[in-house]
């Protein structure tokens, strides 16, 4: 149940079985398999949208209208629940970068991702893409000698794989999947549906590149070339369970018009009755008992973004709580509440997927501006022993021209008025420029360093008086090497395609994550993966959660999410945190089973006397 008429309802019921902390991707598919199994279970989501009157949280026309096309932009603002944003960084002409909005930042380098909080979270503005992480992924510090292995490996989670594919619906190769990942599928599988179709531009780059071989300075021997489809979350036939099919609109990002890429909204339309969701409800604190089992979650709620005055401050109880809001947003509650930090790991070993781009023209016009931004790649980057030395990456082809790289074709057009091209001059020109644009994405594998971490600043509160999240942030030599291989394969991958290499790496407004490597300039964006700060490990010394995503310190509290995975892989990360939360999900059950089942039991020859529920506090 959801809206304003629920929440009066909700304001006399007693304690909830489950409050689940963010409504995004993790959060939907833990309410839905919760509430599937009649748990009471509370959502409590800092956004809007969907549930409220002023509609989804995601407007196309806001979209069409902004001049800058970023996963947040097709959100209204909201001066009480921001969302960080990638044009809150800019570069310094020397050197450096400038950070503002919701993040506050002190490192040497850029955290260059932001995420959107609104009901869905950035699983409303997400690529959609879904690869499996890569079994070597699990195990870098036994096998490289580098960064954090898991407590689980990839056949742990390969049922939970399959689990997750199902519920977004992912398109996918399995042939490929196993020749070109070396991922072991099981035998005779089949993704829900058959793969996104190849782009213009994947085509053209399979023709020039296919079996040819490219130098990785990490490796001794050259990496043969193999374009392969890249698995996505996004409907290759419309069906009842999983929606209508793609149209090819290239704006995935933040919006897809059709609904045929996945959002947390189509996990949210199979919740069951038994599960609650408050939208603008804003978590800043979590209580619990001299035991340490967590009791609560004290929010605040809000009529309106615009009016401070609105506020409301509530407290909701329940036998579990899971935070499911961010890997940032996680961090900052259990930080601002002064918990499951017996390891000192809370907040820390903060991972992204630095991303360096490469851009230029083909000889050929490469059909740029339709359909997803990606839909195929070379998967021959990510594994194997080069990652000793350098960090791994993959290569992700990019249909969208140089949008992400120098900003949409507007900007062409600007140039060429500028240079005083008008009329069919102007749209000769166009043509050729923009239509022969493409873009490659080189995503690196980021390892767990406590350095890179969330804390508080109390001093500089947000709007609704919250301590805001300072991070602290910076490449490693391994990453930093792993971006001067990427632009060594780039400089090989152009001259195969007889391209013209337009890419700069110049410090100034445009690339805040410009730094110097050996003599050499680059620069990085952010992927928007953020992972780590409550890390999962096998040892309670060491990490925040167990390999259930359960807070060693608290029994009844879980963080899922990106924030628990102790390393990223060179894969999108969204599949695997599915997986991961429906594993935690079948664990909270047998956790609230076996609670309430030992409540049920006599002792001592008496039955015990029944729990007196609690309602919500208000003031």
């Amino acid at each position: 149940m959801t809206g304003r008429e629920d929440f009066e309802r909700f304001e006399g019921f007693e304690r909830f079985d489950v409050i689940v902390v963010g409504a995004g991707i993790a959060g939907s598919l833990v309410a839905k398999e919760l509430g599937e199994r009649g748990w009471r279970v509370l959502v409590l989501e800092a956004g809007v949208g969907d549930a409220d009157a002023d509609g989804p949280a995601a407007d196309p026309a806001r979209f069409r209208a902004a001049r800058a096309k970023t996963p947040g932009s097709a959100v209204a603002p909201n001066p009480l629940v921001p969302s960080p944003d990638v044009t809150d960084l800019s570069g310094r002409p020397g050197g450096g970068y400038r950070a503002s909005g919701h993040l506050l930042q002190d490192g040497p380098l850029p955290y260059a991702s932001g995420y959107v909080r609104v009901n869905g979270g950035t699983g409303t503005a997400w690529t959609g893409l879904t690869p499996r992480m890569h079994p070597e992924d699990f195990r870098t510090a036994e096998h490289f000698g580098y960064g954090r292995d898991w407590p689980i490996g990839y056949a742990e989670l390969e049922p939970h794989y399959r689990a997750a594919e199902r519920e977004l619906g992912v398109a996918g190769d399995p042939a490929q999947q196993r020749e070109l990942v070396g991922l072991p599928l099981p035998e005779g599988y089949a993704f829900p549906h058959r793969p996104v179709p190849a782009s213009h531009l994947d085509r053209l780059l399979a023709e020039r590149l296919d079996g040819r071989h490219a130098r990785d300075p990490g490796r001794p021997d050259p990496v043969e070339l193999r374009v392969a489809t890249t698995p996505q979350a996004r409907n290759t036939a419309a069906t009842r369970e999983h929606g209508p099919v793609c149209e090819g609109s290239a704006s995935c990002i933040p919006v897809c018009p059709t609904g045929a890429k996945y959002t947390p909204a189509r996990t949210q339309r199979r919740w069951g009755p038994s599960v609650t969701l408050l939208t603008r409800a804003v978590a800043g604190r979590l209580t619990a008992d001299p035991s340490g089992r967590i009791t609560g979650v004290e929010y605040q709620r809000y009529e309106d973004p615009a009016r401070p005055g609105s506020v409301t401050r509530h407290t909701a109880r329940a036998d579990t709580v899971v935070l499911a809001a961010h890997a940032i947003e996680n961090a900052r509650l259990l930080l601002a509440s002064g918990l499951a930090d017996s390891s000192g790991q809370v907040g820390r070993n903060l991972m992204d997927h630095p991303v360096l781009l490469s851009w230029g023209l083909l000889p050929r016009r490469t059909g740029p501006y339709r359909g997803p931004g990606s839909t195929s790649g070379l998967e021959g980057f990510r594994f194997g022993p080069g990652r000793a030395a350098r960090a791994p990456f993959r290569v992700e082809f990019g249909n969208w021209g140089w949008t992400w790289a120098v900003g949409p074709p507007e900007h062409e057009a600007a140039a060429r008025i500028e240079a005083g091209l008008l009329g069919p001059a102007l749209r000769r020109a166009l043509d050729d420029r923009v239509g022969r644009q493409f873009t490659l994405q080189f995503e690196m594998e980021q390892s767990a360093d406590p350095a890179n971490r969330v804390r508080l600043a109390p001093g500089r509160p947000d709007a609704l008086g919250l301590p805001r999240p300072v991070l602290t942030y910076d490449l490693s030599e391994h990453v930093k090497a792993g971006i001067a291989a990427a632009k060594s394969v780039s400089d090989q991958l152009f001259a195969l395609l007889g391209a013209e290499d337009h890419s700069r790496y110049e410090p100034g407004p445009a690339e805040p994550g410009h730094f110097e490597h050996e003599g050499r300039s680059y620069a990085y964006r952010g992927a928007g993966h953020a992972g780590g700060t409550h890390i999962m490990g096998a040892r309670r010394s060491d990490s925040v959660v167990d390999s259930w995503q359960r807070c060693w310190d608290h029994p009844n509290l879980y963080a899922v999410g990106c924030g628990s995975m102790p390393s990223l892989g060179t894969s999108n990360p969204t599949l695997t945190m599915a997986a991961i939360t429906l594993r935690s999900a079948e664990r909270i059950h047998r956790d609230l089973t076996g609670r309430h089942r030992a409540i049920a039991l006599p002792s001592l020859g008496r039955a015990p006397a029944p729990a007196v529920p609690e309602e919500t506090d208000t003031p």
